[in-house]
């Protein structure tokens, strides 16, 4: 049984190419961990760049074939995508070899320092990011563990999501999408929002509420999120956006294009971003850094020079007129955000999203239709194409094509160009300057190369 980091040596991953798998796997690496893991997109004779890039942190990375696991191999780590009946893990079974889900090792990894976890629906990943920015600038070398790669570590050639700081803070993202948030215990627990996302509302209020049961220190909260206010257990270190019941709340926003300003507690902070959640976000992880003794100013200045995420907000160019953004939006709540905080940048938005998994986007197709609807101003149009489907046994019983259908009959402006690849195609007439191009969608881990050949293709 695996009940502390030192209980083994040589980890396999399976699936390691996911972004959750990877950052725990260069996570346990830089700690002096032999790591390596095997993915079902790596294929003989075809580049694929994770793999590279993990392979330069020192990770052998095999084929999913079973040859990567040895009689040394002496712990199994996989994620909940990766099913019983795939071989590597029946031949682990046969070799005795522990295996335990990815959020587990992450629990354990947790119990190993000082933990700040950072939870809530949506806005994870930036507030973790914004967080260990302000830790780093503050001189405490922290360590995180996120779900997206940070962009200042990704300029250095490295996959961004992990980074082992000499410091006794780590920082992690508790994910509630597959319950996992309740098996952490941190020092610090920040809770962003609640919104309907994998789980009805009620699931998700019994998985936070443990979820700050199990925090044995601060729990900071939002107190501007309607649900996320009720599990407040002292506002004197809460935070919001231009709420009064909160200490570290947004006061005087403004967005002037990719700039943004405010204040929080008389001091003024500038960012590179767009959006109210982005605001809402900085606030957060100022609660928290201030709470564990970094100055305001050191907080502010350390914003100032914030360089974000991969693919939130990911500005990649103008052309003709044109901006155009890729970013991970993929719940309701997150691509009503997205939208409005793009809106100011240009008179005209048109948004195209892809959603992904057809269970949930059948379980939340009204929450997708009445916030989607409601963001977009009359000018603006939705566009989508068909949602992504990564295998396995699902029932294709919905198409984004409902969605569309339903923003139509709610009087907005909405098309439907089920393959993707034809999109720039019928876009290119409408795309007039003056105007935004928003692409959302998250899962599909071509994506990024998609929008990329897009923007080119302008």
């Amino acid at each position: 049984m695996i009940k502390h980091i030192t209980d083994f040596k040589n980890p396999f991953f399976i699936g390691i190419a996911g972004v959750g798998m990877s950052a725990i796997a260069q996570y346990l690496k830089g700690t002096g961990k032999n790591v390596s893991g095997s993915d079902r997109y790596f294929h003989p004779n075809e580049y694929n760049k994770t793999k590279e890039q993990l392979e330069a942190e020192g990770i052998k990375c095999f084929l999913q074939d079973g040859s990567g696991i040895t009689e040394n191999t002496d712990l199994i780590v996989v994620s909940t995508a990766i099913e019983d009946t795939v071989y590597e893990v029946q031949k682990a079974k046969e070799l005795g070899i522990p295996i335990i889900r990815r959020s587990e090792l992450l629990s354990i990894i947790a119990k190993s320092k000082k933990t700040i976890a950072v939870a809530g629906t949506s806005g994870k990943s930036t507030t973790s990011a914004m967080l260990f920015q302000i830790l780093m600038d503050a001189k405490m070398e922290p360590s995180i563990i996120s779900g997206a790669g940070l962009t200042s570590i990704i300029k250095k050639g490295k996959i961004g999501n992990a980074f082992v700081g000499k410091g006794e803070w780590l920082i992690i993202e508790a994910d509630e999408s597959d319950g996992s948030v309740v098996q952490y215990e941190p020092e610090i627990g920040l809770l962003l929002n609640i919104d309907k996302d994998h789980q009805e509302i009620d699931e998700l209020i019994d998985l936070f509420t443990v979820f700050k049961s199990n925090t044995k220190g601060l729990f900071v909260v939002n107190q501007s999120n309607t649900l996320a206010k009720t599990l407040s257990a002292n506002n004197n270190y809460d935070f919001g956006f231009e709420d009064e019941n909160a200490k570290y709340t947004v006061t005087d926003f403004n967005q002037d294009g990719f700039e943004l300003s405010f204040r929080i507690l008389g001091q003024s902070v500038l960012m590179n971003s767009i959006g109210r959640h982005s605001a809402e976000n900085a606030a957060a992880a100022i609660a928290v850094a201030n709470q564990i003794g970094v100055d305001l100013k050191v907080c502010a200045d350390s914003l100032e020079h914030y360089e974000g995420i991969y693919r939130r907000h990911q500005i990649l160019g103008q052309k003709n007129g044109v901006w155009v953004i890729d970013d991970y939006a993929h719940n309701p709540a997150k691509c009503a955000a997205s939208i409005k905080a793009c809106q100011p940048l240009a008179k005209k938005l048109i948004a195209w999203f892809q959603p992904h998994g057809y269970k949930p986007t059948k379980f939340l197709r009204n929450d997708f239709v009445e916030e989607i609807s409601a963001s977009v101003r009359p000018q603006d149009e939705i566009w989508m194409s068909e949602i992504f489907y990564a295998g396995g046994t699902a029932e294709k019983d919905i198409s984004a094509n409902d969605l569309v259908k339903d923003i139509s009959a709610k009087g907005k402006i909405a098309f439907f160009v089920e393959n993707r690849n034809d999109l720039l195609e019928k876009l290119k007439p409408k795309l007039q300057e003056g105007t935004v191009l928003l692409l959302m969608g998250a899962r599909d881990p071509s994506l990024e190369e998609f929008c990329k050949d897009l923007f080119d293709k302008l």
